[in-house]
């Protein structure tokens, strides 16, 4: 079972004193934006698993081995967060991982999200996504994804925790509010 602790003063002691984080959860919840103000506020370079493991150019993903390699690559680093869920690499980077945040909000918030994220974005790309993967109406399997992400993928992810990390702290964070007080007991900006 991974140690999941409360959003209290504790947590963001550990949030201050943690080198290596990592950001996990659905797709459209709010990750990168919280990842990015944390990164700003604690001084911690920022690494988002769409931009600098997964995608490149034009939507083509990239190879498992070479994406594997640079992500053992990244977190032999001194410090990083590390913004993405990908289980399939959680042996590489969760023993390596001081603190887990996973943003675990409904499935209509992360519809809602990518919703936003889709009118804000149309046509360009995102800062934390690879240069040349211009944003674009969500497919349905990447809609599908969503729907069914507590149920098929949350489970998964609990259970990479638990075999890769199960010492390792988890802070859930199941609201925009959560993700606020979080930001004000670490002493960042909302």
């Amino acid at each position: 079972m991974p140690h999941y602790i409360s959003a209290d003063a504790r947590a963001a002691d550990l949030l201050k004193a943690a080198g290596r984080i990592m950001v996990i959860g659905c797709s459209g919840g709010g990750k990168s934006t919280l990842s990015q103000k944390l990164c700003n506020h604690l001084d911690v370079p920022y690494l988002s698993m769409d931009r600098e493991f997964f995608w490149l150019p034009g939507w083509v993903k990239r190879a498992k081995p070479e994406e594997r390699g640079l992500i053992s690559e990244a977190v032999a680093r001194d410090s990083w967060l590390m913004d993405g869920s990908g289980p399939s690499t959680f042996d590489l980077r969760v023993p390596r991982t001081h603190l887990v945040l996973w943003v675990k909000r409904s499935r209509w918030a992360c519809l809602w999200g990518v919703a936003k994220r889709g009118i804000r974005y149309i046509g360009r790309t995102r800062p934390d996504m690879a240069p040349g993967c211009v944003e674009r109406f969500p497919g349905i399997e990447f809609l599908r994804y969503i729907w069914t992400f507590d149920r098929i993928f949350a489970p998964r992810i609990a259970g990479a925790l638990d075999l890769y990390g199960p010492d390792i702290p988890v802070l859930v964070l199941k609201t925009r509010k959560d993700m606020r007080r979080l930001l004000d007991l670490v002493g960042a900006p909302a």
